[in-house]
């Protein structure tokens, strides 16, 4: 069960964020008052909002490398478009935006994965996923949307498999994160918020554009700890747009 605790703790971080208008359509959040990301284009409409939580990827090539290097990612994905404010089972805004960072802290990680050491994960059985399933946060669940992680040519993939959506894309805008979002239970701080637009691939079905807002956790630790490689657990919203 999810304490009241953690639910006032994460209202509380939610607050700094300009939350979106419940009428007359979602509207993506802001980061703050002069930083911000793009917003999507005119012709661009709102297919999903899903959270994602699972594990941002590092690598460092040596104990003096300045900063580590981004690998990937892992996470799980699940529906919480329903639950928007304004929808008729949505939420009060606090609770919606809190819903990452509720996540973060009341749920194990979603991966078939074991922590073999401090910031360090190996996948069992050669695969990092478990079976589908929902997300219980308290007496509400949330449906299994997809997964999202890096293809082989390390480009960010989403895979929204119960709604027959897929995105490939690459970096359009990044801003960093409000300063007192949730550093997450490593305490390294919170990614940045990012917009991606389709890689132009032709691997993505349905969906042109992705934003990743309200962050917690999943910056790295310093290369200084001589780990070559590790992984952050992290949790944050995803936007999946349209153009038509």
């Amino acid at each position: 069960m999810v304490s009241a605790k953690i639910f006032a703790l994460a209202a509380m971080a939610s607050g700094v964020f300009a939350a979106p208008k419940c009428r007359p359509s979602p509207t993506v959040p802001v980061a703050g008052a002069t930083s911000n990301l793009s917003s999507p284009p005119p012709n661009a409409v709102l297919k999903k909002i899903a959270i994602g939580h699972g594990l941002q990827n590092y690598t460092c090539a040596s104990p003096s490398q300045p900063s580590a290097q981004a690998a990937g990612a892992l996470a799980v994905l699940y529906d919480v478009t329903p639950l928007y404010p304004g929808k008729a089972h949505g939420l009060e805004r606090a609770d919606f935006d809190a819903l990452p960072i509720t996540t973060l802290y009341s749920q194990d990680l979603p991966l078939n994965m074991t922590q073999s050491g401090p910031n360090v994960y190996a996948a069992n059985a050669g695969s990092p996923w478990i079976a589908p399933a929902d997300l219980t946060l308290g007496e509400r669940t949330i449906k299994f949307l997809g997964h999202h992680y890096f293809d082989i040519d390390s480009i960010p993939m989403f895979d929204l498999q119960a709604a027959g959506l897929k995105a490939s894309v690459v970096r359009n805008d990044s801003v960093a994160a409000p300063l007192n979002a949730d550093k997450g239970p490593m305490g390294t701080g919170a990614v940045a918020w990012l917009q991606l637009k389709d890689s132009g691939k032709g691997k993505s079905v349905g969906i042109d554009y992705v934003y990743r807002v309200i962050t917690a956790g999943g910056n790295p630790v310093s290369c200084s700890t001589g780990a070559s490689s590790f992984s952050i657990p992290y949790t944050t919203f995803y936007w999946f747009y349209k153009f038509y």
